[in-house]
Formats: C-alpha cells, structure tokens, sequence
C-alpha cells in the first residue's frame, strides 16, 4: 500500500504538473525547431524556443477573448476549466516515489474515469461555441477517445490484475521484484499509444488539426484557450506519469531515492511521447481508429488473458 503525502501536497500538485507541462512544452518547441532546420540548435535558440511556451501563456492572458454571435459562453468556459481540472485529479492518485496525495482503493477506476472527464470536457468545448469546426473537434476526440479507450481500459485492467488491486500503492508494491511491463508488453505498449490519443497530441491531434482550423480550440481565446490547451499539456504529463506506477516499478530501483526513480523513469516517458509526434506518420483518423478496433482490443485482451493465467498459477 502506498504511503499518504504530506497535506500541502494537495495544494502543490496543480503547480508541479503546470511546471511540468511547461518545461515539457518548451523541449517539444526546441526538437521543433531542430527538425525545421534540419539541424541541432543552437544554445541561444535552444533557450528562445524552450521559452516560447511562456511567452505565449503571457500572450493569451491579456488576449481579449472572442465569442460567436450565438455561444454558449458557461459550457464553453467549462468545457475549457475542466480539461486541466481532470488532469490535476487525475494527478491525485499519482505516486511520487512511493507517496501520493491520495491512495484510494478504487485508484485506478478513479484515473481513467478522470480521464474520461476530459471526453466531456473537449466536447463542450466544442459545442458551446456554435461553431461548426470546433464542433467537429469535439466529435473527433468523442470518436478518437472511444477507439483508444478501451484498449486502455484493458491496459489498466491488466496491471491491476497482476497487482490483485485497483489501489495504485498495490500495484507498485507487486513489482518490487520485477517490472510489469517485462512481462505486459503488450498492455505497455497499447497503454502508452492510447495516452497519445486520451491527451490527443501528435497524430492524434485530430481534434485540433488544422484542416479544421484548430478543431474544438478554434473559436477559443484568451483566457479559455490558455487553461484547454495547457490542460492538454498536463493530460500528456499525468498519462505519461501513470505509466511509471502501472508499468515501471514506480519509485523502485538502486542507490537512488524513490522520487528520483520516478522523476526519471517519468521524464523518459515523457521524451518518448514528445518525439512520437515526429517518430509516428500522422495518417487520417480512420486510419488510426481501424488498428485499435481491429489490433489493440484484441491484443489487449489476450494480454489480460495470460495475465489472468499466471496469477491463477501462483
């Protein structure tokens, strides 16, 4: 079982994953300009890019906001609060080394159901603009989001069960010996592929494609479009952390303390998941919804499968 954080942990969370989200932002921007120049930055534009992500939270803060003639300004600013709210509680039940702000014994039903918040969340973003294309986005992340969670539902599933738990503490302490993903590469590998889809980022970024003129954040500005596209940031930062307690050990591992384990097994996550935006071919949607009906169900599903039978074996 995990250990309970210190109470202003609560308060620290929201300014831990917004820092984090940030710096995470800023080396996405410095590979980009990299790979726009077909060469590895320079120090002092290293620094300019990796800065462009304050620069621009700076800029839309004394943004005005817009509006269409007919929108619906209450979901639309919900739709926008709740994308970072989900995140942060979604947070909630991350273990930093082996402490979390809360360990409920429903720990990982509560995550996933966080991050369903989030479906809600970009989809009355969407509507309540009255506007056509971010509508579009919205429906796009309702029909991107439906394809990947279920595999990542499974994934989820299948950790748990080899826990014999849904407390996230558990499901660390079981993998004391050994690392879950050795032996659930698959549930691994469709966990961290539906975390690029829940948090549509890189080819999955569908709902915000510019065919679209920016999906669901189109008619977003200010304020609004600060707090749904730095929510999305954050959504990256917590899926891309929960696969640290799932997958890889959590906070265990030698000479090093527990929460430096985890900040580094997190950070390798989080590399992995920035450079899949270029690693991955951005295809159409349905050409990403097809493997995860047709591939990733299945696959998730025999891993469970195995899963359920060495359990049964022990």
């Amino acid at each position: 079982m995990g250990e309970a954080a210190p109470l202003w942990a609560a308060a620290v969370l929201p300014l831990a994953l917004l820092a984090a989200a940030t710096c995470t932002a800023g080396f996405d921007a410095v590979l980009s300009s990299a790979a726009e120049r077909g060469r590895a930055a320079g120090v002092r534009d290293a620094a300019g890019r990796a800065a462009a992500p304050l620069h621009e939270a700076l800029r839309l803060l004394v943004q005005q906001p817009r509006r269409t003639p007919a929108a619906d300004m209450l979901l639309t600013r919900l739709g926008a609060v709740l994308v970072p709210v989900a995140a942060v509680l979604a947070g909630a039940v991350l273990p930093w080394g082996f402490a979390s702000v809360t360990d409920p014994a429903v720990g990982i039903v509560w995550f996933n159901a966080m991050e369903a918040l989030a479906w809600a969340a970009v989809w009355l973003a969407g509507w309540g603009t009255d506007s056509a294309l971010p509508l579009i986005g919205g429906y796009r992340f309702l029909a991107q989001g439906l394809a990947y969670e279920l595999p990542h539902m499974f994934a989820l599933t299948t950790a748990a069960l080899g826990a014999g738990s849904l407390r996230v503490g558990d499901v660390v302490a079981a993998q004391s010996g050994l690392w879950f993903a050795v032996w659930m590469p698959a549930a691994f590998a469709a966990y961290l592929l539906s975390a690029l889809a829940m948090s549509f980022w890189g080819p999955f970024g569908h709902p915000l494609g510019r065919d679209t003129a920016g999906g669901a954040a189109a008619e977003l500005g200010g304020v609004d479009r600060l707090l749904f596209l730095g929510g999305r940031w954050m959504l990256l930062v917590v899926t891309a952390g929960f696969s640290v307690p799932l997958f890889l050990g959590g906070g265990h591992g030698p000479l090093l303390p527990a929460w430096a384990w985890t900040l580094l097994k997190t950070a390798a996550v989080l590399g992995l998941l920035v450079a899949a935006r270029r690693a991955l071919p951005a295809v159409r949607m349905e050409r990403w919804m097809e493997p995860a009906w047709m591939v990733l169900v299945p696959l998730t599903l025999l891993q469970a499968l195995f899963v359920a039978v060495v359990v049964l074996d022990r």
